[in-house]
């Protein structure tokens, strides 16, 4: 059996063999085949941002597109919806998710087919306790929120839900903070200390990831921020680590409120580093007039949206954020952006 990691080359060197459909393994690759070419076929070049071409004859995608989307090889990929007998990682598996813009539903379907687990976190945090809850709703208008030690936004207060974008509107996957500090067009924007703040939470997440360095959701995340950002890949090559507990000031520009100058603090919610509560202080006395602004802002657009409807939870809805890395709570695919 030939196998097949994350750097794995775009062409082959050895064909890979196809099992006889007859056996469990091989009906299992051949539904798993079969499943991504119907997602591929689905997809038009205008949805992921690709021209279309004036001879394109392949309905939706083609193999090489998929595969140019995903960073894998496109040989590679062409043996997976050939049902090739090739072993799948579950980083790769978790790139082709996202360049075919999976629900929830079909992700969950993608991995169960692959027979490996989804590396992304659960539907529920059990960290997120209902008492971390009620100190979130306590310490507004300050803006807090739960995170792990993978920078997965967890819980979070209506202010700390306004202080850079609007989280309620993003899907839960993209709710990550070095996600967003490398990507988010919106928290590179506010951001006026960014790239100090960059720096550090890249060095940050070194450190911590060298406890963490086989687990699939770390490495998943750490190529999905290799594959989208050049600014973190060239942070991430000089070995740089800081302590965790290394905190900086955040200077913002809010759209709405003004400059903020926020002292951030970090308590860890158990006897061990893992999950912890992130909470802001304001270091003046303007900081602290613009984050009673901000909480109000957010209060009237709860009210405005307290009518039962479809659509965003509302922004002081503090239960944990559920299917991270799958869909967003809004129905929307949860899809990164590019």
């Amino acid at each position: 059996m030939t196998t097949m990691t994350l750097d794995t080359p775009a062409v082959a060197t050895a064909p890979a063999k196809a099992p006889a459909v007859d056996t469990a393994d091989g009906i299992r690759r051949r539904e798993l085949a079969l499943f991504l070419r119907s997602r591929r076929e689905r997809i038009t070049p205008e949805q992921v941002g690709l021209p279309r071409g004036p001879r394109r004859r392949t309905p939706g995608l083609r193999r090489e597109e998929v595969a140019q989307l995903a960073a894998v090889g496109v040989t590679w990929y062409t043996w997976l919806e050939q049902a090739r007998d090739i072993q799948v990682s579950v980083q790769v598996l978790d790139s082709v998710a996202r360049a075919l813009l999976l629900d929830r539903g079909e992700r969950a379907h993608l991995f169960a087919l692959a027979g490996v687990v989804d590396p992304q976190p659960g539907t529920d945090s059990p960290s997120v306790t209902p008492e971390l809850r009620a100190m979130l709703r306590a310490l507004e208008p300050l803006p807090a929120s739960v995170q792990n030690a993978r920078y997965d936004i967890l819980a979070y207060n209506r202010t700390y839900g306004r202080l850079m974008c609007d989280l309620d509107a993003l899907p839960p996957e993209n709710r990550n903070c070095l996600w967003l500090h490398f990507t988010d067009p919106v928290w590179l924007a506010n951001a006026l200390n960014g790239a100090e703040a960059r720096r550090s939470m890249a060095a940050k997440f070194r450190a911590s990831m060298a406890e963490h360095i086989a687990e699939p959701a770390w490495k998943c995340l750490l190529k999905r921020l290799l594959d989208a950002s050049p600014e973190f890949r060239e942070l991430w090559a000089r070995h740089e680590v800081i302590p965790v507990d290394d905190q900086k000031a955040a200077i913002l520009r809010h759209p709405r409120v003004g400059l903020l100058r926020l002292d951030h603090t970090s308590l860890w919610t158990g006897p061990v580093p893992g999950t912890r509560l992130i909470t802001f202080t304001p270091a003046d006395e303007d900081t602290r007039a613009g984050l009673e602004r901000l909480h109000a802002l957010a209060l009237a657009e709860q009210h405005a949206s307290a009518a039962p409807q479809s659509g965003p939870r509302p922004a002081g809805d503090l239960r944990p954020m559920k299917g991270l890395g799958r869909m967003g709570d809004n129905g929307r695919s949860a899809q990164p952006p590019r």
